[in-house]
């Protein structure tokens, strides 16, 4: 599979887009306190998004199998929560672990990523989960360089997060981004057959949009009643961060992330 890259002037359009879902990010991450509703972290998403001319990527997206669209302008999933929690009435207490992630478009071009944050006391196994998860998406920014197949980031990513005693899960996987939310490739955080019968040549300027999805206990999840939220089978806790992120010669360039937060942090 060949990846077609951005040209510089794209990718300076993508950064503004991006920059617009770090600062919404870095807002929401100031409001996950006890008491705050999951409706009341959208609520503040969206005045900002269109503070800043941008537009949820989120909002009526078609479900995959025919169901109703998704109601939210961004993602709330706490706890066993993997991804796509619709924001509403949920009060955050202490000790949960709030995952949003958030899409915007903007001038045309698409920013995605998603952030887990620890709210209070949360135990020290389920902190280790996101350090661990968050540790990598850093892996991917030092490793998926121009010139690399995805398949021996993929496989480092894998590896990493098992050592650390964590599930990568399988039923979800990141994508290319551009003018578009969801473009080809498929980007999937493990190695299997399908990704070495397509893998893909990382190539300078290409922006994918990857997101390691992490559970505290086995891989398997399964989606609620409502149609869009997807929880872990054991009901333990997930993690999931995700960046928007341009690839250079000598690693992956972040595009949804401000100076003052650094991958890793």
């Amino acid at each position: 599979m060949t990846i077609r890259p951005k040209t510089p002037e794209a990718i300076e359009k993508m950064r503004v887009a991006g920059r617009t879902v770090a600062e919404i990010l870095g807002r929401l991450r100031q409001m996950a306190r006890p008491g705050v509703t999951t409706a009341d972290m959208e609520a503040e998403a969206v005045r900002l998004m269109r503070e800043r001319g941008a537009r949820s990527l989120f909002i009526r997206q078609p479900h995959p199998r025919g169901g109703p669209a998704y109601p939210g302008q961004i993602c709330v999933s706490v706890n066993e929560e993997l991804v796509h929690g619709i924001p509403g009435p949920r009060r955050i207490v202490d000790g949960d672990i709030v995952t949003v992630d958030v899409g915007v478009e903007q001038d045309g071009w698409c920013g995605d990523a998603a952030r887990t944050f620890a709210v209070g006391d949360v135990a020290p196994r389920v902190r280790d989960l996101l350090r661990t998860t968050e540790e990598a998406l850093a892996l991917v920014c030092r490793e998926a360089r121009a010139g690399v197949l995805w398949s021996a980031v993929a496989g480092q990513q894998e590896a990493f997060v098992r050592r650390a005693g964590f599930s990568v899960v399988t039923d979800y996987v990141g994508h290319g981004i551009g003018r578009k939310m969801w473009e080809d490739p498929k980007v999937p955080n493990y190695v299997s057959r399908e990704l070495l019968r397509d893998d893909f040549l990382l190539v300078e300027g290409a922006t994918l949009a990857v997101e390691p999805m992490v559970n505290l206990g086995k891989r398997q999840v399964r989606e609620m009643p409502d149609g869009w939220t997807v929880v872990t089978a054991d009901g333990l806790p997930s993690a999931h961060f995700e960046d928007t992120l341009v690839i250079r010669r000598d690693g992956a360039e972040p595009l949804t992330r401000l100076p003052e937060e650094p991958l890793g942090a």
